[in-house]
């Protein structure tokens, strides 16, 4: 019985400590002001984008839904119109769900300078860390781009099949939810963390290999992140405690060292 629970509760204080980590996140924008209204400018322009569109989307649904089934244009009226109206719906949803889930990478990638500059900033307050090899701006910026489109495949992978899921009755409204959370939420910490990871030297692949190994606060800090984005203007808003309870949780627990792994620095 031991044998069973001890890794539940490693899992469940795991989970918590995730929440604990972007909450000292949020302390720590809070304490820094400037830092915070810093870390604003990208995710409004971010936020700009996406609306403008999602409403292009919602005006164009319609057409889509048409495009997608000339074999209902002989249909009669009511059924013809009633499919492509559904149909629109789910392609507006289906954007919607995409836009929370893209959110974070496409702030990160238009915002990488202001990020990897309030990371950094948390890193010192708290003793600061061996850096990798400083490599030139525009070549991080396209090596973050190239990371989230990869990313993005892998989160479609799981997110087309539970968004169809989510129509089947009684487990679309129980255990879908809870599995889209947790993906979109692991997702989130895989774009969070990346330029803390990417400080220690960390690629991509080694990057989703330590948060695999260690699941349990991935989860706990990125469902809680992913729960706050669905609030409106939620990610505008907590995108800079985001990035700095991202970088607290890999200083502290995930890859505590510098670029070789070794102590972190005094």
């Amino acid at each position: 019985m031991n044998s069973i629970g001890q890794p539940i509760r490693r899992g469940i204080g795991g989970f918590a400590d995730g929440i604990k980590y972007f909450f000292q996140g949020l302390g720590w924008v809070a304490r820094n002001p400037r830092q915070w209204l810093f870390g604003l400018i990208p995710a409004l322009i971010a936020l700009v984008l996406y609306i403008v569109a999602l409403v292009l989307l919602g005006n164009h649904a319609g057409d889509l839904a048409s495009w997608a089934t000339p074999f209902a244009d002989d249909w009669s009226e009511v059924a013809r119109d009633g499919l492509r109206f559904l149909l629109g719906l789910v392609v507006f949803a289906l954007g919607l769900v995409l836009a929370v889930i893209t959110f974070t990478a496409a702030t990160l990638a238009i915002g990488e300078p202001f990020y990897e500059k309030l990371s950094e900033r948390v890193e010192e307050d708290m003793g600061g860390v061996e850096k990798a090899a400083d490599i030139p701006l525009w070549r991080s910026i396209a090596r973050s781009v190239r990371d989230s489109l990869i990313t993005l495949v892998y989160v479609l992978m799981f997110t087309i099949p539970l968004f169809v899921l989510g129509f089947v009755p009684v487990i679309g409204q129980t255990v879908v939810p809870v599995l889209g959370a947790a993906v979109s939420g692991f997702f989130l910490t895989v774009e969070l963390t990346a330029l803390a990871m990417e400080r220690r030297g960390l690629a991509r692949k080694q990057r989703f290999a330590v948060l695999r190994a260690d699941r349990s606060p991935a989860l706990g800090f990125g469902v809680l992140v992913f729960l706050i984005f669905l609030i409106p203007f939620g990610a505008v808003v907590a995108m800079p405690a985001a990035v700095a309870g991202a970088t607290i949780m890999v200083r502290a627990r995930l890859v505590p060292g510098g670029p070789a792994g070794g102590p972190p620095r005094p």
